[in-house]
């Protein structure tokens, strides 16, 4: 009878993304778009071609009414935060949105709270930037000559 040897099987640590030196940061961009019906975030490389993750409010809570709530947006940019360290970005240039146009030049009440978020899950913030759309000279709002009748 011979006996049987056992086999040490060695795991090996397969990480994603590039290789950093000490102190070094893997920055993506953070396109916040917050109106208020609904809060997108949505995590890109640098040049904002390739999309890294993308959640919204309404992919987090269940009614409709709470889809552009600050509670939606915190919960969609934490499973955002989780995503982009599993695959090895560190940091975030944030680029908040409004609907702009011939709408709101606000951000909706989502806004700050997934800014927030994404501080707090310890990803470093660099460049915060409002890339709503100004017109110059803007088509006509909707609503009529004697305007929306309450």
């Amino acid at each position: 009878m011979s006996k049987k040897t056992a086999t040490k099987e060695v795991e090996e640590v397969v990480r994603v993304g590039p290789t950093l030196k000490e102190g070094e940061q893997v920055f993506g961009v953070a396109h916040i778009f917050a109106s208020f019906n609904d809060t997108f975030v949505h995590v890109t490389d640098l040049s904002g071609r390739e999309t890294i993750v993308r959640v919204t409010g309404g992919m987090k809570v269940k009614a409709d009414r709470d889809e552009s709530s600050p509670y939606a947006a915190m919960l969609a940019a934490q499973d955002v935060a989780a995503k982009c360290k599993e695959v090895g970005v560190t940091a975030l240039h944030i680029k908040i949105r409004a609907t702009g146009g011939n709408r709101t030049k606000t951000p909706g009440p989502g806004a700050q709270s997934a800014l927030r978020a994404l501080a707090r899950n310890g990803l470093k913030i660099g460049r915060i930037e409002d890339v709503t759309p100004i017109p110059t000279d803007s088509t006509r709002r909707k609503g009529g000559r004697r305007g929306r009748r309450l």
